[in-house]
C-alpha cells in the first residue's frame, strides 16, 4: 500500500487518479463475462435445424443442376446469418448495459466527497466507506472502525463473523486490520483504503475465474421447449414419411427429399426460443430504462401475475428526505415543544439534541441521523458537539430493541451513554413513572397522527472498572429520558395515483413498516391506502394464531412496528392464501422475506448489498411508482409475448398446408425451400422485434393479474392460432385452385398465390397487434419497427416479381396486373374476416365461461390475450 494514501483517512483519490489506476489495473472484477465472438455465433447457427435444412436444400438443387435456386438459398442463408448475428449482438449490448447496472455498488471518497460507484470501478488507493449490509468491493486496509464485523465465509468457510479493528501506523497489516473482497459487513461501520482489486485480491488469488452457475429454466422456457419438441418431432416424422411415399410412388428420391425438406422447414417452429430470448433480454432492458433493475429473467414472467404488493413506507412511499420537525422535552411545567420554524434553539433543548447526535453515527448515512447532525451543527455550541470524545462501544439496532446505543469516552475518566430509538423501547429502558410515560405516549401518538416519525432520546453514565465487560445489552444501563425528536418525511406526490392504478389492476397494496402505527396510518391515509383507522402491530401479530392472521390479511392494509422476522411470516401467510407476493426491503434482515416473496424488490439507493442479492428486482430510485411501472411493463411484455407466439403458430399453418396440399391433390407445387426461406425473413424479425416493440394495451392495468399456472399456449390461444392459420390456408389454397381452374399457367398461379400468402401474413400481423380495441386503433398504434418491416417486405416482394432472374429462381411468371391487385386485396379481406372472427371467438369463449364451464382465472386462460372483456 502507498504510505501517502494511508496518511490522511479523510482524503480519497481524485477522479484523475482513479481513472489512471483503472486504466493501469483494469476493472475490479474477477472474470469479465466472455463476449461471444461472431465465430461462436456462427458455430451455434450451423447447429440450427432450419439452417441445416436450407443448406441441404441448396445442395440438392446443385445436384439437380438448378444453380439459380441453389445460389438463392445460399443468399437466404447469408441473410439469415446477418439477421441472427445482428440480433445476438444487440442482445449482448443490452445484457452488457444491464451487467454494468448490476455491478455491486461501493461508497468511496473521490475529491473529498462521498460517491457511490459500480464495484467494478473501485481502484487501488480508493477510500471505502463500509456500513452494515455492504458487500466489500475489494481488499482493503482498515483506517477507522466502530464495532466492525465481517462475514468471511465465502473465503474461509468459517460461519462466525470476524471482528475487525483499525490499522495504526507502525503495526503490520495483519488480517484483523484488513477486509477482503466478497466478504459481508454484518455489523458496525468503517473506512478502509483499497490495497488490491480484481484478480489481485484474495478471492482472485484463490481462483481467478468463478464458473457461472446456470440459472434454472423458467416456466415459460420449459413450456416453450416442450412445444418446440412436439412440433419438431411431428414435422420431421411427417417429412420422413413424405420422402418415403414420394420415393416409393414416384421413384424420384431427390425430388422427394426436396419435398420433405420443404415440409420440415414449414413446420419447424424454431422462432419460439428466439422470441423468448429476445423478449426477456429486451424486457430487462426496458425495465432498466424505468430505473428498475431485473436480476432474474423469471421475474419478468411473474410481474404480470402479482396480486399483493407489500411496501415499506420510508423512502418508498415517502421521499426519504428527513428533517427535524419538532423537539419535545418533559419539564416541570409539563411538556415543552420546539418547532423547526423557530430561529433559535432554547438552551433547555440542547441536551436532547446533543445526545441525539451522540447516538448517531459520526458520518451518518441514515436520513434521520443526517437531519440530527445538521441541526446540531446549526444550533449547538462547538463544545456540545464533543469533537474530542472517543466512541468506545456500540449497540446496534436489533429486532428485540429498535434503538441505537453509543458509549463514549468523555473528557477525563467519565463514560457517557447515548441512546435513541423507538419511543416505547426507550421509555421502557428509562423506567418512568406511569403518569409521565402515559403523557409522553399520548404526545407521541399526536405527533405520529400528523404523519411525523418520532424517536425518543435518553442518556446514562457508566463507570466501567478495569477488565469489566460491557453489559450484554443496553438494559444494563440506567437511562434518563431527555425527550422526543419528531421528523417529517413527506409523501411522494406520485404515490396516490400509483396506488389507485394498482387497485384498478387488481393488485392489493399493503404497507409493512417498522414505524409507529399512528405515523403509518397517517401516511397511508394520505396515499389513499388505508380503509380503516387501525393498523396491525408487530406486538399484536405475535399474539394471534395463524387463522386470525389469515383473516386479518384479507382486510388489513397497514402493518406497523413489524420486525423483519414478521415480514417473512406475512409473506408466507400471503403465499398460503394463494397470492403472488411482491415485497420491498432494504436491510440485511429483510433478505429472508425478499427471497421468500415471488418478487423480492430491493432499494437501490438506501438498500444493502445483501438485500439486493436476495431480491429479483432493484429500484434504483427507491420509488414506489417505479414498482407500478414495472408491473405495467411486465404485463405489456407478457401480452406481446403471447401475441408473437400466436402469430408464429398461426403463420406456420398455411405454410405447412400449402407445402403438403399440392402433393396430396396433384397440384403444381406452390412452395419450395426458396419461398419458405423468403417467408422466414418476414417471420423472424416480426416475431422477435416487431411484436416486442408493440405498445401496451389500453386495458393493461384495468384487468386482474393473470394466473401464473396458466399455460402459455392455453386452449383458447391454440384454438385461435389454428383458426387464423386455417382461414389463411383456405383463402390462399382456394385462390390457387381457382387460378388453375381459370386456366392460368402454374408459374403465374404460384406467383399470385405467393403474393396472396405474404399479404395474408401481413393481415395476420395486424390482426394480432391488439385484442382489446377496434381495427383502426390497432392501425394507429405507433410501432416504428413495423413500418420498417413492411417496407422491407414490399421491396423484396417487388424485386422477386420485377426482376427476371429472381422470377426464374422463384418459379414465377409475371401475372396480369388485375389479378396481382386481387391477390393483394385478398389480404385485406382476410384481415376483415380475422377481426370479425376475433370478436365472435371471444364471445363464444365468454359464453362458455358464463355458463359455468370455466372459473374466472380459467376464463382468462381460455380467451385471447389480452382482453379486458376476458378478465
Amino acid at each position: 500500500m502507498n504510505h501517502d494514501d494511508a496518511r490522511d483517512p479523510d482524503k480519497g483519490l481524485s477522479q484523475a487518479q482513479a481513472a489512471k489506476r483503472l486504466n493501469e489495473d483494469g476493472p475490479n472484477e474477477l472474470s469479465p463475462p466472455r463476449r461471444r465472438t461472431i465465430w461462436h455465433i456462427l458455430a451455434d447457427l450451423v447447429r440450427e435445424p432450419m439452417l441445416q435444412l436450407l443448406l441441404a436444400a441448396g445442395a440438392i438443387y446443385l445436384l439437380l443442376g438448378d444453380r439459380g435456386e441453389a445460389l438463392m438459398l445460399l443468399g437466404f442463408v447469408l441473410l439469415t446469418v446477418i439477421i441472427s448475428v445482428s440480433q445476438e449482438q444487440r442482445t449482448e449490448r443490452v445484457l452488457e448495459a444491464l451487467r454494468d447496472l448490476t455491478s455491486p455498488r461501493a461508497l468511496v471518497i473521490r475529491d473529498g466527497e462521498p460517491e457511490r460507484i459500480a464495484g467494478r470501478e473501485v481502484v487501488r488507493g480508493d477510500l471505502l466507506m463500509l456500513t452494515e449490509g455492504d458487500r466489500v468491493a475489494a481488499d482493503a486496509l482498515l483506517l477507522q472502525a466502530n464495532d466492525l464485523q465481517c462475514d468471511e465465509s465465502l473465503l474461509s468457510g468459517e460461519s462466525l463473523p470476524v471482528a475487525k479493528r483499525p490499522w495504526v501506523a507502525g503495526e503490520s497489516a495483519a488480517e484483523p486490520h484488513r477486509v477482503f473482497a466478497g466478504s459481508l459487513v454484518v455489523g458496525g461501520q468503517g473506512r478502509a483504503r483499497v490495497t488490491a482489486t480484481g484478480p489481485r485480491s484474495e478471492i482472485g488469488r484463490i481462483g481467478k475465474s468463478l464458473a457461472e452457475i446456470a440459472a434454472p429454466a423458467t416456466p415459460l422456457h420449459r413450456q416453450t421447449r416442450r412445444l418446440v419438441r412436439v412440433f419438431s418431432v411431428l414435422g420431421l416424422s411427417l417429412s420422413a414419411a413424405l420422402v418415403l411415399i414420394y420415393g416409393l410412388l414416384r421413384g424420384d428420391w431427390l425430388a422427394g427429399l426436396l419435398a420433405g425438406i420443404t415440409l420440415a422447414m414449414s413446420m419447424l417452429p424454431q422462432e419460439f426460443l428466439l422470441i423468448l430470448t429476445v423478449f426477456m433480454a429486451m424486457g430487462a432492458w426496458r425495465l432498466s430504462t424505468q430505473r428498475v433493475l431485473s436480476r432474474r429473467s423469471a421475474t419478468i414472467e411473474t410481474l404480470g401475475s402479482a396480486t399483493v404488493l407489500c411496501t415499506d413506507k420510508t423512502g418508498t412511499l415517502t421521499v426519504n428526505k428527513m428533517a427535524v420537525a419538532e423537539l419535545c422535552i418533559a419539564s416541570g411545567a409539563g411538556v415543552e415543544l420546539w418547532p423547526a420554524e423557530a430561529q433559535t434553539l432554547p438552551p433547555q433543548f440542547h441536551a436532547l439534541l446533543e445526545f441525539a447526535v451522540l447516538a448517531s453515527e459520526r458520518d451518518p448515512f441514515d436520513p434521520m441521523e443526517r437531519a440530527l447532525v445538521e441541526l446540531g451543527q446549526a444550533h449547538l455550541p462547538a463544545s456540545a458537539r464533543h469533537p474530542g470524545w472517543t466512541l468506545l462501544h456500540e449497540y446496534a439496532l436489533s429486532p428485540t430493541l429498535p434503538a441505537m446505543t453509543h458509549v463514549w469516552q468523555a473528557d477525563g475518566a467519565e463514560q457517557v451513554v447515548a441512546i435513541k430509538g423507538a419511543v416505547e423501547a426507550v421509555l421502557a429502558l428509562c423506567r418512568l413513572p406511569a403518569a409521565q410515560a402515559l403523557a409522553l405516549t399520548q404526545r407521541t401518538e399526536a405527533m405520529a397522527a400528523r404523519g411525523l416519525r418520532v424517536l425518543a432520546v435518553a442518556r446514562a453514565k457508566w463507570d466501567k472498572g478495569a477488565g469489566e465487560p460491557w453489559p450484554a445489552d443496553p438494559a444494563g444501563f440506567e437511562f434518563e429520558l431527555l425527550g422526543l425528536c419528531a421528523f417529517a418525511d413527506p409523501l411522494r406526490p406520485e404515490v396516490p395515483a400509483a396506488i389507485a392504478e394498482c387497485r384498478a389492476a387488481g393488485l392489493r397494496v399493503l404497507m409493512v413498516t417498522g414505524d409507529h402505527p399512528a405515523t403509518a396510518i397517517a401516511i397511508a391515509a394520505q396515499a389513499g391506502l388505508a380503509d380503516s383507522e387501525a393498523a396491525l402491530t408487530g406486538s399484536a401479530m405475535a399474539l394471534i394464531n395463524a387463522a386470525e392472521l389469515d383473516r386479518q390479511l384479507r382486510t388489513q392494509h397497514v402493518f406497523a412496528r413489524i420486525k423483519p422476522a414478521q415480514k417473512l411470516a406475512l409473506v408466507e401467510a400471503l403465499k398460503a392464501q394463494g397470492e403472488i407476493v411482491a415485497m420491498t426491503g432494504d436491510g440485511v434482515n429483510d433478505a429472508p422475506s425478499l427471497k421468500a416473496a415471488h418478487i423480492g424488490i430491493a432499494m437501490g439507493g438506501r438498500g444493502t448489498d445483501v438485500a439486493r442479492e436476495a431480491s429479483s428486482l432493484v429500484l434504483l430510485d427507491d420509488n414506489f411508482a417505479a414498482i407500478v411501472q414495472a408491473v405495467r411493463l411486465g404485463r405489456r411484455i407478457f401480452d406481446n409475448l403471447r401475441k408473437a407466439m400466436a402469430f408464429v403458430l398461426a403463420v406456420h399453418v398455411p405454410i405447412a398446408g400449402l407445402s403438403l396440399l399440392p402433393l396430396l391433390l396433384g397440384w403444381p407445387l406452390i412452395l419450395s425451400p426458396v419461398h419458405i426461406a423468403f417467408l422466414e425473413l418476414l417471420i423472424d424479425p416480426v416475431c422477435s422485434v416487431v411484436f416486442e416493440a408493440e405498445p401496451e394495451e389500453a386495458d393493461v392495468m384495468a384487468r386482474p393479474p393473470r394466473d401464473p399456472a396458466a399455460p402459455l399456449f392455453s386452449s383458447g390461444l391454440l384454438g385461435w392460432s389454428l383458426l387464423q392459420g386455417g382461414l389463411i390456408l383456405v383463402a390462399v389454397g382456394g385462390w390457387f385452385a381457382g387460378l388453375l381452374a381459370y386456366g392460368l399457367a402454374p408459374e403465374q398461379a404460384r406467383a399470385l398465390a405467393f403474393v396472396a400468402l405474404v399479404a395474408c401474413d401481413i393481415a395476420l400481423i395486424l390482426a394480432n397487434r391488439s385484442f382489446s380495441g377496434p381495427l383502426l386503433a390497432a392501425w394507429l398504434r405507433p410501432n416504428r419497427m413495423l413500418g420498417w418491416m413492411l417496407a422491407a417486405t414490399a421491396l423484396l416482394l417487388a424485386l422477386a416479381l420485377g426482376l427476371a432472374p429472381l422470377r426464374e429462381v422463384f418459379g414465377f411468371e409475371l401475372p396480369p396486373t388485375g389479378l396481382l391487385a386481387a391477390s393483394l386485396a385478398l389480404g385485406s379481406v382476410v384481415l376483415l374476416m380475422l377481426e370479425a372472427l376475433k370478436r365472435l371467438f371471444r364471445q363464444l369463449v365468454m359464453g362458455a365461461a358464463t355458463a359455468g364451464l370455466a372459473s374466472k382465472r380459467d376464463t382468462a386462460s381460455l380467451t385471447l390475450p389480452p382482453s379486458s372483456s376476458s378478465a
